[in-house]
């Protein structure tokens, strides 16, 4: 709870204006509004460092009154010992839920002449101890509330613990207190990050005294950017004001709490507030979109309705098995937003079995269809991938489209698992033309040949590492990690990194290259001022390949980081021995007009309709028959050593034709013939291609237009082993 009633605004520092947004009104847009207005919250880096309590690994479970029973009477032992004994016969402790939690009103208005807190005799006539060893008994635990400030919350003005933070938590680890949430009422103007800490030192001291760890949740309300700071004091922060029992409060907490995902993690959470579902202010619909976000979002799930009188549909939500262990998850993400439009919203969860849960939410009031791909939720690499909706319990599988009627305010929520992967072809491969297997980024997307633009899908720019573009490779922002599947049959990794110049004159990253569990390259930091480096990598044998960036320890700000021309080779290049080039099989192939042609000229229509090669009256039996412009590769798997070939225009063009040919190794020009016309007798060209990877055929128009450009590639010969 807060003095606020759930009216207090979210302010966020932006990475580049501050940038203040209220909890938003439900508009026909819904997160729309956010997407275009709010930028990514706090320039501070989430903090590596959390609170070393041990506790909340995966985000704390149970139930706490206040939303049921406020301050009123039927908050009383009885009602707390009631809901122990539910958590039990109902199956709530199976499914998870561990804390019993008492909120405000538990204690007398003053305290004891020795500066003690004193329980309400008439609510808990055997004293707090007692209750909290009954829900002991019951293989549960138990929880607190105070205030950082003179008192708490309530108007009834109960003692709070500013001042007296070592002696409360003295006290309350001799009563078995488990979890203490600490509010944000009468705090007497003092810096809110002292007195938080002041009360987690109080904590850890009492926990080092009695045994007894006890859990803090920081209920600030979000109003000095906890999430920047609470992490290395507590293991929870609220981040917004009070919710209420309606959509139109719920749907604008998640807004709300949606952009902070880079923040959470095991031990530390972003926490929205605690659950309204069977409170009677929404529909079950409207509930199970609640519980579904609240569970995407990786937040504490702390049942607020009374479970004593709970229906049987308001248990069917809170005791949905599947859609907890999307919240439970144990590689500790909170989802974050991939697309919104028109209230349309979708939300992607990585999951540590290598799989996304993924959210489909209407918030119209109407039945919508809301769609997305396994692409956009950061997954790939597979034929096919098996979904389970985890509230119908319906399966199905998909090669890429996932999509669902939704009906108004209503989710639809997905657990997405991929199939076998499949292994990248044979050939030299930039990696942003193959599916990833898994890919998530500090903010926004991991963008494919553009920089990372922090929020929406295609909103960065053109790759540039210190004044060098490039047109092919991944921009991301720290911390990001993006993985591919290599099936043990790809051999090398190269590729430029560096902080993408739209981040001007910040920005510190370190990239790290990973072959299955062992470091195969290593960047350094990277600054805004530095130029790309160039790393690469021996990938023999391995199975996963993952991409890493690190924020250089100084935070997240402006962290663009690209892997530009990122090139991975994979497969064998052609045995040992002398080959024709026509009779291998090439990576890639274009042409001017018509097709490529192998061991006869161009004709430039049909494949077949061209003749012998013919050169200056030679005639050639082996060879490629192309038509300017063109471009024929071949991929060498850095086996082979020289390439020899004679080149000329075909003698199917009388008058006209011009061409240059060139031979290109690995993005280098190896070898070039100068300009060749239909006059000119055949030319010899040769280029050395040891350790090469790649080797590309170019033929231009020689700047004079392709015109009869048919140039024969005569006797193409690679010697290699």
């Amino acid at each position: 709870m807060s003095s606020l009633k759930g009216l207090t605004r979210l302010r966020t520092a932006g990475k580049r204006a501050g940038t203040a947004f209220a909890a938003l009104p439900l508009l026909a847009g819904g997160l729309v509004a956010l997407a275009a207005t709010a930028a990514p919250p706090a320039a501070a880096a989430p903090s590596a460092a959390t609170v070393g309590n041990g506790l909340a690994r995966t985000p704390q479970m149970g139930f706490n009154n206040w939303n049921s029973t406020h301050c009123r009477a039927e908050f009383n032992e009885t009602m707390v010992k009631g809901i122990a004994d539910t958590f039990v016969s109902q199956g709530l402790k199976d499914a998870g839920y561990t804390y019993v939690n008492l909120d405000d009103c538990w204690a007398l208005p003053n305290r004891d002449a020795s500066g003690n807190l004193v329980p309400d005799p008439v609510r808990f006539p055997h004293g707090i101890k007692a209750v909290a060893d009954y829900v002991h008994a019951k293989g549960l635990k138990f929880g607190l509330y105070s205030s950082a400030g003179t008192k708490t919350c309530d108007g009834q003005g109960f003692p709070g613990g500013l001042g007296h933070e070592q002696q409360d938590a003295n006290l309350w680890a001799s009563w078995g207190v488990d979890y203490l949430k600490y509010d944000n009422c009468n705090n007497a103007g003092v810096d809110a990050r002292q007195r938080y800490k002041a009360m987690g030192d109080a904590l850890t001291a009492a926990t080092r005294s009695t045994g007894r760890p006890i859990l803090y949740s920081i209920c600030e309300w979000g109003s000095n950017q906890p999430w920047t700071w609470a992490p290395e004091i507590g293991n929870s922060w609220r981040t917004t004001g009070d919710i209420s029992d309606s959509w139109s409060s719920m749907i604008s907490i998640a807004h709300q709490n949606q952009p902070l995902a880079p923040y959470a993690g095991p031990g530390a959470w972003n926490d929205p507030d605690m659950l309204e579902v069977g409170n009677g202010g929404m529909s079950d619909t409207e509930y199970r979109t609640h519980f579904s976000l609240w569970s995407q979002m990786a937040a504490p799930l702390l049942i607020g309705s009374d479970l004593r009188t709970a229906s049987p549909s308001t248990l069917a939500i809170l005791k949905n098995t599947d859609v907890i262990a999307v919240d439970q998850d144990p590689l500790g993400r909170q989802g974050t937003v991939v697309s919104s439009s028109g209230g349309l919203v979708v939300m992607a969860k990585p999951l540590a079995d290598g799989g996304r849960s993924v959210t489909l939410t209407n918030e119209t009031t109407s039945t919508r269809t809301i769609s997305t791909t396994v692409r956009d939720i950061g997954i790939g690499g597979a034929s096919s991938y098996a979904l389970k909706d985890l509230w119908s319990k319906a399966t199905s599988t998909t090669t890429s489209a996932i999509s669902a009627s939704v009906p108004a305010h209503g989710t639809v929520m997905f657990r997405v698992t991929p199939g076998s992967p499949v292994p990248p072809p044979t050939g030299l491969n930039q990696l942003s033309d193959l599916s990833w297997t898994s890919a998530t980024g500090g903010w926004g997307p991991v963008e494919r040949d553009r920089s990372n633009g922090e929020q929406a899908a295609g909103d960065g720019r053109a790759l540039s590492i210190g004044g060098t573009a490039y047109a092919k490779g991944l921009g991301t922002h720290a911390p990001s990690e993006i993985t591919y599947h290599l099936g043990g049959v790809c051999t090398s990794l190269g590729v430029d990194v560096g902080v993408d110049d739209e981040s001007v004159s910040q920005g510190s990253v370190r990239f790290q290259i990973w072959r299955d569990g062992t470091l195969a390259a290593d960047s350094g930091v990277r600054t805004a001022a530095d130029g790309p480096r160039h790393l690469s990598a021996d990938l023999r044998g391995g199975t996963a390949l993952r991409l890493v960036v690190t924020d250089a320890g100084d935070g997240t700000a402006y962290d663009h980081a690209d892997w530009a021309d990122a090139e991975l080779a994979c497969g064998s290049g052609p045995s040992a021995g002398t080959h024709d080039l026509s009779d291998l099989t090439w990576s890639s192939a274009a042409n001017g007009w018509g097709p490529v042609e192998k061991d006869r000229s161009n004709a430039e229509q049909a494949a077949g309709d061209g003749r012998p090669l013919t050169v200056g009256g030679t005639v050639y039996a082996k060879g490629l028959g192309t038509h300017a412009a063109s471009t024929v590769a071949y991929y060498l798997g850095g086996g082979c050593s020289s390439l020899t070939t004679a080149v000329g225009v075909d003698d199917e063009v009388t008058t006209k034709g011009s061409v240059v040919f060139q031979i290109w190794r690995d993005g280098k020009l190896a070898a070039d013939s100068g300009k060749l016309t239909s006059a000119d007798a055949a030319r010899p060209l040769s280029a050395d291609v040891t350790g090469a990877m790649e080797v590309r055929l170019v033929v231009t128009d020689a700047g004079d237009g392709v015109d009869y450009d048919h140039a024969d590639w005569a006797g193409p010969r690679v010697t290699c082993g």
